[in-house]
């Protein structure tokens, strides 16, 4: 596979990175991970705000963003790789430094863009199931999309390698958090309702544009620290990604749900049917 390395596209056996880079010494890396739709990536800005603010929290610079800029690159890669869509990863790394913690600003961090087929099918529903492994506080004010993924690594290996299953992490203090890979949804009443940040999850991209689509129906969105019971007793359950959009959940911990024919749950696919060919941030939904 061709891959994008600081303004290089190169065969992944021909890339070579130095051992004094602190996001392998000390795990100071962020990413961000998208897909394409007809060649468009889906939510592309809201990705990259995310990964600049997140950059200024690591004190990595980050040159400005360029939405036709990245777009190029992004199409270039999906050329030379001989895909018509595809799964990316933009990965920024703090760069080289000596062995040793600094709290200078990483001038130089080193970027590389991952792209890979997209699976031939996804799930439109899993069962999901908690998790003994509580989800770890994350290392600073909230948790980044950072290089730090031993605790998600964990959460993997006590649920299994089964693709229509997904492990629900709860806080140390016992509250809802996020899945392995996702974040977490549920529906009462009518009502949305999904963990806050203070509850260690991601804020997810996918979660911010569904997030968005519900206030614009006039959807009540709930956030909070809610105990798994509550979300046990939901109407529907779904978990989203950036790949996998929504997957509705249809079985937690022995309690069945509606799954795929969830009324909300089908409501939310459709914004994603509506939006995903062309959408650069949630700020434009209509």
């Amino acid at each position: 596979m061709y891959l994008y390395v600081n303004g290089s596209f190169m065969k992944e056996e021909d890339v070579r990175l130095s051992p004094f880079d602190h996001g392998f010494l000390y795990g100071l890396g962020l990413f961000e991970t998208f897909r394409t739709y007809e060649g468009h990536p889906f939510l592309l800005d809201d990705h990259f705000q995310r990964l600049h603010e997140s950059a200024e929290e690591m004190n990595i610079k980050l040159p400005p963003y360029s939405r036709l800029r990245t777009s190029v690159i992004i199409k270039e890669l999906l050329r030379l790789n001989g895909l018509n869509d595809g799964y990316f990863r933009w990965n920024i790394s703090a760069g080289e430094r000596g062995i040793g913690l600094t709290t200078e600003t990483y001038e130089e961090p080193v970027t590389i863009v991952f792209v890979k087929p997209l699976p031939q099918s996804m799930p439109d529903q899993k069962k999901a199931s908690t998790l003994t492994l509580r989800r770890n506080n994350p290392e600073g004010a909230y948790r980044l999309k950072s290089h730090h993924y031993l605790n998600n690594i964990l959460g993997k290996r006590e649920l299994g390698n089964a693709p229509g299953e997904e492990g629900i992490f709860l806080t140390e203090d016992g509250f809802l958090s996020e899945g392995i890979v996702s974040n977490l949804f549920w529906v009462k009443n009518g009502g949305m309702y999904t963990p806050d940040l203070t509850c260690g999850c991601l804020n997810g991209i996918t979660r911010q544009f569904v997030r968005a689509s519900a206030v614009k129906e006039q959807i009540p969105v709930n956030e909070g620290r809610f105990p798994l019971e509550e979300a046990l007793q939901a109407d529907e359950v779904f978990v989203t990604n950036a790949i996998q959009e929504a997957v509705a959940v249809n079985e937690w911990d022995g309690q069945l749900f509606p799954g795929r024919d969830g009324a909300l749950y089908k409501q939310i696919k459709e914004k994603f049917n509506k939006y995903t060919p062309g959408l650069w941030t949630r700020n434009e939904l209509n």
